[in-house]
């Protein structure tokens, strides 16, 4: 009597479940994005965002929370009902260094998260104000050198793949070029303008604008090879060999969200990302379109806290 009674609540959560997803989506959905507006995850956010929520019928709200290095969006999504109602943006190198960068987390990036799908990457850019004494990636070194501890870098917050590729920077530049942290790419974009700091690491996205109007000027991308959507700005691997970050987007619901759910977004998204307007769309604002299964996407989750780890503990960077 007893596992009859067992396989009958077995069954009847099942049936729970698949209803719920059949229903799915039922009311508005909320993506989180761990940066301020303006930045790269935001706009990469509000360029998909529309697109998947045609796809499903149902508006999608764009919920930006900065801070703590992405910690406070990530925190809010993992401790979510799973109901696939609240998904997170993750830019997946920012959550694999914070698992080592911090001495204590309320979450676990590979464990209170399920994957839905990549997104998108792009590579970073490092910019500079007009006024600036240097105009390219080797006269800034020649500057920093020259002037060490004058010069300084503004990035989107301490521990990012964009704080640690300025620190990669410094390694391999021979440099001392000072980090000074955000709470999101546009506002230390605002900064690097007003002249109150002479550089940032900021994500392409975010920077080819400001670029193109003559209000920044690009050193150089972060990427192995120049960008086709700036082609006349150099790589920074021109002047430093094999130096490269990338940033990579994905798509991610609390832990526990129904695996039917999880399909049904992963392929919406799989459906408007690659679709070629998408993709053109994406392209011209520095993004390269990159969708997967949940699967590959837990695997490469996984793989970043793994890569990261030995690099943070090396850098001695730690935050609270």
């Amino acid at each position: 009597m007893k596992n009859i009674i067992l396989v009958l609540s077995f069954l009847g959560t099942l049936f729970s479940i698949l209803a719920q997803a059949q229903t799915y989506p039922s009311q508005p959905i909320k993506i989180v994005v761990p940066f301020a507006a303006g930045g790269p995850s935001d706009i990469l956010a509000r360029d998909f965002a529309p697109k998947l929520g045609e796809s499903l019928g149902q508006p999608i709200i764009i919920d930006n929370k900065p801070g703590a290095g992405a910690n406070l969006a990530a925190e809010f999504v993992a401790h979510s009902k799973p109901d696939g109602y609240t998904l997170f943006l993750m830019m997946i190198g920012t959550q694999a260094i914070n698992e080592t960068l911090y001495k204590k987390l309320n979450y676990s990036v590979t464990k209170d998260f399920a994957p839905i799908s990549l997104v998108a990457s792009s590579s970073l850019i490092f910019v500079a104000n007009p006024s600036a004494p240097f105009k390219t990636i080797p006269e800034l070194i020649a500057y920093a050198k020259a002037n060490p501890g004058k010069v300084n870098f503004g990035s989107s917050g301490t521990g990012t793949p964009l704080h640690l590729g300025g620190e990669l920077f410094n390694v391999q530049a021979g440099t001392d070029i000072l980090h000074v942290p955000y709470k999101g790419a546009a506002p230390a974009l605002t900064d690097v303008m007003a002249g109150q700091i002479q550089t940032a690491i900021v994500g392409t996205p975010a920077a080819l604008p400001y670029i193109k109007s003559g209000n920044l000027v690009g050193l150089g991308v972060t990427s192995l090879k120049r960008s086709p959507n700036a082609p006349n700005i150099p790589a920074i691997a021109e002047t430093l060999p094999k130096f490269e970050v990338e940033l990579v987007y994905s798509l991610v619901a609390p832990a526990g969200t129904p695996p039917a759910i999880i399909s049904k977004l992963n392929s919406q998204i799989q459906k408007i990302m690659n679709n070629a307007e998408m993709k053109s769309q994406l392209s011209s604002q520095g993004f390269e379109v990159v969708t997967s299964t949940p699967s590959q996407l837990s695997d490469y989750i996984k793989a970043e806290v793994l890569k990261w780890g030995p690099i943070v503990k090396k850098s001695g960077a730690t935050a609270e």
